[in-house]
């Protein structure tokens, strides 16, 4: 059965505060139908966001680090523990009604996994999950982070895909709370993976998986700026 047709809203490269205002909208224009489902696509300024689950022992980093770094530090209403973004890491908010597919959360974030597993296997990456710790692992180290919020069935918040992020932001966070486990990149693995390939990969997957007959692009609005 199609989903009809995905809206995707390619923001660029921003600060987390203004595209978190922009979800909060387009999940409230979604929830009363204005608009289809929508896929945020950005590139944020470096930020650690802590989620619902976050233990503020999780970012190790001094505020003196934080200041030289120049890494904002950033509540959000999305499940589970601290986590990183920044230029070089693709991040998508899914503003999707899961009402209209009669679907929860675990199918949801499931799907979610399978979207960024199928786009490294056409790079030749082998990735998996880890049902005690959601999101996509290549081995021991986690490639692709995954913390949402469902309200009234509209999702928002989502996926963070290691692409060529500046890998050594992440001493300053225990990343997603687990002590015992590593992080990695597309780059470290495969040499001239660039944003824009990925961003194109994924977006075919995200198609597929999800069932939208047509991905069409959508202008991004004033708000979102610095």
């Amino acid at each position: 059965m199609s989903a009809g047709v995905l809206q995707v809203m390619d923001v660029g490269r921003q600060a987390y505060a203004p595209v978190m205002a922009l979800q909060e909208t387009l999940a409230a224009e979604r929830g009363r139908g204005a608009i289809p489902d929508t896929l945020i696509l950005v590139e944020h300024e470096p930020v650690y966001t802590h989620g619902r689950r976050q233990v503020d022992q999780h970012v190790v980093a001094s505020a003196e680090q934080l200041l030289r770094l120049g890494i904002d530090v950033v509540h959000t209403t999305r499940g589970g523990d601290v986590t990183y973004h920044g230029p070089g890491q693709l991040v998508g908010y899914p503003i999707l009604d899961l009402g209209a597919r009669g679907e929860g959360a675990v199918w949801y974030v499931g799907q979610l996994e399978r979207v960024i597993i199928a786009t490294l296997a056409t790079f030749g990456i082998e990735a998996g999950t880890d049902p005690a710790n959601r999101g996509v692992w290549v081995g021991g180290n986690k490639i692709a982070a995954i913390g949402v919020r469902i309200s009234k069935k509209i999702t928002q918040h989502g996926f963070a895909l290691n692409v060529c992020p500046d890998m050594s932001h992440y001493a300053g966070i225990v990343p997603c709370g687990l002590h015992d486990r590593g992080v990695t990149s597309l780059h470290l693995l495969r040499e001239g993976a660039g944003m824009e390939a990925v961003k194109g990969r994924l977006l075919r997957e995200f198609q597929r998986l999800f069932g939208y007959e047509a991905v069409r692009p959508a202008a991004a609005p004033q708000v979102v700026s610095d």
